[in-house]
């Protein structure tokens, strides 16, 4: 079983962390904790990264930012992670429906990708310009 540092364990760096993580979540989930248990300097690092890509102002809004968490949680098969921010987006706002409907292009893209891999020579006819 993983190891987990409870919050009443944690001390130094791990309890600074988690409380930031609280202030911001209302709780510490598990990974964090697990993360702690490995190493406290390992889990502030990752809990920065989390706080400028995921919680600070950024060009997309924090509902889109967990949309799109999801998405890849989804592609990886990360069941932990596909939970955790399908709970956030729907707190941020975003209704069954956008769940359901972000599900459906996740689906049809990853058929898709499986088509366009069975064709390793197929040339990419529309790219972005700069």
């Amino acid at each position: 079983m993983t190891q987990l540092l409870s919050e009443q364990q944690a001390e130094g760096l791990a309890k600074e962390v988690y409380g930031d993580i609280r202030k911001t979540f209302g709780m510490v989930p598990n990974l964090f904790k697990a993360m702690a248990a490995a190493d406290p300097h390992w889990l502030a690092q990752n809990w920065q990264r989390e706080k400028t890509i995921m919680i600070e102002d950024g060009p997309l809004d924090r509902k889109t930012r967990e949309l799109i968490a999801m998405t890849v949680s989804i592609v990886n098969h990360c069941e932990y992670c596909t939970y955790a921010h399908e709970a956030m987006a729907r707190q941020l706002g975003a209704s069954k429906a956008e769940i359901n409907h972000a599900k459906r292009v996740i689906e049809l893209f990853s058929s898709f990708n499986a088509i366009v891999n069975a064709y390793p020579d197929l040339p990419c006819d529309i790219k972005p310009k700069d």
